[in-house]
């Protein structure tokens, strides 16, 4: 850790503003977010209903229930059908050897004498001839048993009936919750692939359309999708890029025309060729042209940010801070902004003009955008470390207030923001931190700011460490 501080040994302490604090609970947000996903259930108004995998499941088990249901229906109608072809049989069998005038023995009680019966008519039953004897007048004729064994049938065809029913009924249902589970889980195999194409329509935006979605599996709907998807992506690639191109060749072109502007004008005011009437009006055209310049460069800065590094070095954001501090010491001290630095080892990888280019407009735009406490001094504090597994630069500067609603349009290009953070500031192109957020996306990082409660921004930068 090195610790350098400019015109004031006392270091300054922003850290009770609670960004860092913030920002870390939006992290940790965003995390829990990507890793536990969207909720099945999610209410955003009347419109808003079940998820596709529960809809698919409910009528999985409804289609299982219906035909189970029929087949639980015709099982009924076809075992009712069965016992009643077979109920004559059933009830005639046992009596079929008796002739129809038999007249059966009465049953005679253990111990009790048996007396012979008398002769009577055929199909008159006699009295018992037995006192005490248990005689059932119905089971004594062959009409009424088989009447008896036929009422007895329709008991027993009405008890396997109910009894077919109600386990069928159980069997139903326990059938019925799993295939829920299997539809449940059919369900969640079939739409994984989509998960995955919705996934990729909310990662990708115009800042990396080089991503595909490239998925693999039948050729399906989804598949159809998935690839429709990475060709649109394709198109939309390469309008951004054939954007790009023209901002930057337009740039380009515009280079060589201003700079024959500026000498043309620079000569004459050099050589004392200018009347003195007119030296005013070619010193506006001066300045005029200047300001043409530094756009016409930032333009092309920001092209460049946009398309990202050719190659990879390895480099420290800790030297790239403190070569911007240094760049942007004198204009700091003349305007009574004391830097403070605290600069630990971010080492990343990257091109190293376009990072410092985003060290530099940090600092810059800190320098600049700067208001003085009531001790005189405006405030800026610059450090670089390791978070995690990210190389961090932070800038934070006192300054003017900023509503934190407009705090993401700073990144817009020509965006210079309100009246109040201009106000005694020099007049930038409005591209210092729409160039920090290309190049830190070319890169594969990420820029923040918040707006401080006393008054100025606090930006940070992380990039993938190296």
């Amino acid at each position: 850790m090195t610790r350098h501080e400019a015109d004031d040994p006392r270091p300054w302490d922003p850290g009770h503003d609670e960004t860092a604090g913030d920002e870390a609970g939006h992290d940790e947000a965003a995390h829990h977010e990507a890793v536990d996903g969207p909720e099945e259930w999610e209410d955003h108004g009347p419109g808003r209903g079940l998820r596709i995998r529960t809809r698919l499941t409910m009528m999985y088990s409804l289609v299982f229930l219906a035909g189970g249901a029929v087949l639980l229906f015709v099982q009924y109608l076809a075992v009712n059908r069965i016992l009643g072809d077979k109920s004559a049989a059933v009830t005639t069998a046992p009596y079929a050897v008796f002739p129809a005038d038999t007249i059966l023995q009465p049953v005679v009680p253990p111990g009790a004498e048996a007396v012979p019966a008398s002769p009577a008519a055929p199909g008159v039953v006699p009295a018992s001839p037995i006192p005490g004897a248990d005689v059932d007048v119905g089971k004594t004729s062959t009409v009424a048993l088989r009447r008896a064994a036929e009422d007895g049938f329709v008991s027993f065809k009405t008890l396997v009936l109910n009894a077919l029913v109600g386990q069928s009924l159980l069997a139903l249902a326990v059938l019925v919750l799993i295939a829920a589970a299997l539809g449940w889980w059919m369900a969640g195999r079939s739409l994984i692939r989509l998960h995955t194409v919705t996934a990729a329509a909310r990662r990708i935006s115009e800042r990396n359309l080089d991503d595909r979605l490239a998925l693999h599996g039948p050729e399906d709907e989804i598949k159809e999708l998935a690839d429709t998807f990475d060709a649109m992506l394709g198109r939309l690639d390469r309008a951004f890029a054939a954007n790009r191109r023209f901002a930057a060749n337009a740039s380009h072109e515009l280079r060589t025309p201003l700079a024959l502007q500026r000498a043309s004008l620079e000569i004459p005011l050099a050589e004392g060729r200018v009347p003195d009437d007119l030296r005013p009006s070619i010193e506006r055209s001066l300045r005029a042209t200047a300001r043409s310049e530094r756009l016409v460069g930032s333009l092309l800065l920001l092209a460049k940010g946009q398309q990202g590094p050719e190659r990879y070095t390895e480099t420290d954001l800790a030297s790239l801070a403190g070569e911007a501090v240094d760049m942007y010491r004198a204009e700091a001290a003349a305007a009574g902004v004391v830097i403070t630095t605290d600069l630990g080892r971010a080492p990343t990888s990257g091109d190293p003009v376009l990072l410092e280019q985003v060290a530099a407009n940090l600092v810059q735009n800190a320098v600049r955008h700067n208001k003085r406490d009531g001790q005189g001094r405006g405030r800026i504090q610059v450090t670089t470390g390791r978070a995690g597994e990210e190389a961090e630069l932070r800038v934070v500067n006192s300054g003017p207030g900023v509503d934190p609603a407009d705090v993401e349009e700073l990144f817009e290009p020509f965006h210079r923001g309100t009246a109040a953070r201009l106000a005694g500031t020099k007049a930038g192109t409005g591209l210092g931190l729409s160039i920090v957020r290309a190049v830190v996306d070319s890169h594969g990082g990420n820029v923040a700011a918040e707006a401080r409660t006393e008054g100025g921004l606090a930006v940070t930068v992380r990039l993938p460490m190296a």
